[in-house]
């Protein structure tokens, strides 16, 4: 059992707090655990401090530091407008009986609020079970403004609470608790970012990568993550971050992290993109391409060191793995541009040709594909040399695999235009880096791999970005399909995909400017 944890109850997390001043900060850190449609119950004797921690939160939320909020004893329950939701802060001390909470019209000054409650013993069962309670103590040993404070985090609530308690735990440890945390705009993945600045300028990123737990299986008895040989937790992250530094690429360094969390304290690589608002740059295009032409022509470990003396092994990017990313495209775009299931005899000879063509790209010697080696993961580092200056974020879905792939990533960005000119010149670019090192690369063979993985990964982008509008309602990646389209067109004109060309034109016909 995780420390903090206790059997019918939840997470526990005690606290102390020194003074009152420091009643203004724990409610500043409560705040960012909460949101409409939470209830947080405030326990504790008289004076314990319930009514000036839910006054501190309470002018925290609503923006309003002088703000008067006096305790609801009387008139039991007072509602205030938020920033973002309405906050209901209510006293049971005198409530006698449950059933008067009806009375008062309660659950409906509830819905959609954020609810505070004191004295919530008093209600009986009527409260609902998930919330978070902050339990309050005097102890005058301590000084007459010291609290001791207890998190408890019951139902819904505590794996919210085990997670906030590992964030301050990790940040604490590492120096940068007293960081002001600002929310990033995150990624098209589960992970979430924060960026992280102290009071002397210096700044880090938190990312928080939860693992991938209880997933349900989908084939062979694994999951689609297990199959796809995407990462389930932090190990790749950690494990390639390293091994790509000691080739000499920026990856950002690890300041510390908490794996069984997956968090992480990064170093903070800037903000400046490798594509402006006009489209790519080509200058930085370039020394990407560099930084891959190095690693592909390099002797690379498959096995890299982890922590202590765990290893951590790079997956192979075999057939299973690239057939099921593009059965993402039969069940999520296919529906989606035409309104309805396809056949499943054309599900099959789908999955069928893609089989047969990969078969190629999997003969030849693997090497580390990063797999999401383009624009939005791309950072530029004016102030370093050579491959350094392009910053690597997102390889924590390393695998071993055809080097055509992430360079395909990078020439056909889904998420920027790059003018097939430009792209015939910097896949020119990276193939006389190949040849300066290796007189017997062979370009033909590259550009068929090239051919084939792009349209694989088109494919699979076709279906991710339908599914992320279909089932995790983020619409604006609708806006690449177009994009996307163009590059799986131009892919399939390469004679090794002409069967899969013909099953496209005939039943998706919207990639080659057919029916929309």
């Amino acid at each position: 059992m995780a420390a903090g944890t206790v059997p019918n109850s939840g997470t526990i997390w005690p606290r102390e707090l020194e003074d009152e001043g420091a009643i203004a900060g724990f409610a500043a850190e409560v705040a960012g655990l909460i949101g409409p449609g939470d209830l947080v119950t405030l326990s504790g004797g008289l004076g314990a401090g319930k009514t000036a921690f839910a006054r501190a939160l309470i002018r925290i939320l609503t923006g309003q530091q002088d703000l008067e909020v006096p305790s609801p004893a009387f008139t039991l329950m007072q509602v205030y407008k938020g920033l973002n939701f309405p906050i209901v802060h209510a006293d049971f001390y005198r409530i006698e009986k449950p059933r008067e909470l009806l009375e008062l019209g309660f659950e409906e000054a509830c819905d959609g609020a954020l609810v505070l409650v004191e004295w919530p013993e008093h209600a009986g069962g009527f409260l609902d079970a998930g919330r978070l309670d902050i339990e309050l103590r005097l102890a005058k040993d301590h000084g007459p403004g010291y609290r001791a404070a207890t998190l408890t985090g019951i139902g819904a609530f505590a794996a919210r609470l085990a997670r906030a308690k590992a964030v301050h735990e990790l940040l604490d440890r590492s120096g940068w608790s007293g960081a002001r945390r600002d929310f990033m705009q995150g990624d098209a993945s589960t992970r979430s970012y924060e960026h992280l600045v102290k009071p002397d300028g210096r700044s880090a990123i938190l990312m928080n990568s939860p693992p991938r737990l209880d997933v349900p299986p989908l084939r062979y008895g694994k999951s689609y993550s297990a199959i796809a040989k995407l990462a389930e937790d932090m190990k790749g992250f950690i494990a390639v971050g390293q091994g790509l530094r000691a080739q000499g690429l920026s990856a950002p360094e690890i300041i510390a992290f908490d794996l069984a969390a997956g968090l992480a304290i990064l170093e903070d690589l800037g903000c400046e993109p490798v594509a402006g608002e006009g489209g790519i740059i080509e200058e930085r295009y370039a020394v990407a391409l560099t930084g891959l032409a190095y690693l592909h022509g390099a002797s690379l470990p498959d096995t890299l060191p982890l922590d202590g003396n765990e290893t951590y092994r790079i997956p192979s990017y075999d057939a299973d793995a690239l057939s099921i990313e593009i059965e993402l495209l039969l069940e999520w775009y296919a529906p989606f541009i035409a309104c309805a299931q396809l056949a499943s005899s054309a599900k099959a000879t789908f999955v069928n040709l893609w089989r047969q063509v990969v078969q190629d790209v999997l003969a030849a010697r693997p090497g580390w594909t990063l797999r999401d080696y383009h624009s939005p993961n791309l950072l530029w580092l004016a102030g370093r040399e050579g491959i350094a200056k392009v910053g690597v974020l997102d390889f924590q879905d390393c695998v071993l695999g055809h080097p055509a792939y992430d360079v395909v990533s990078l020439l056909q960005d889904a998420r920027v235009d790059v003018p097939q000119d430009v792209e015939l010149k910097l896949l020119a670019h990276y193939a006389w880096l190949r040849r300066e090192e290796d007189a017997g690369f062979d370009m033909p063979a590259f550009a068929r791999a090239y051919a084939i993985l792009g349209a694989q990964r088109a494919t699979k982008i076709l279906g991710i970005f339908a599914r992320l509008d279909e089932r995790d309602h983020k619409p604006q990646y609708l806006a690449h399909l177009p994009r996307v389209e163009k590059y799986l067109a131009t892919d399939l004109t390469h004679p090794a995909l002409a069967e899969l060309k013909h099953w496209y034109e005939e039943h998706l016909p919207r990639i080659f400017g057919g029916a929309r």
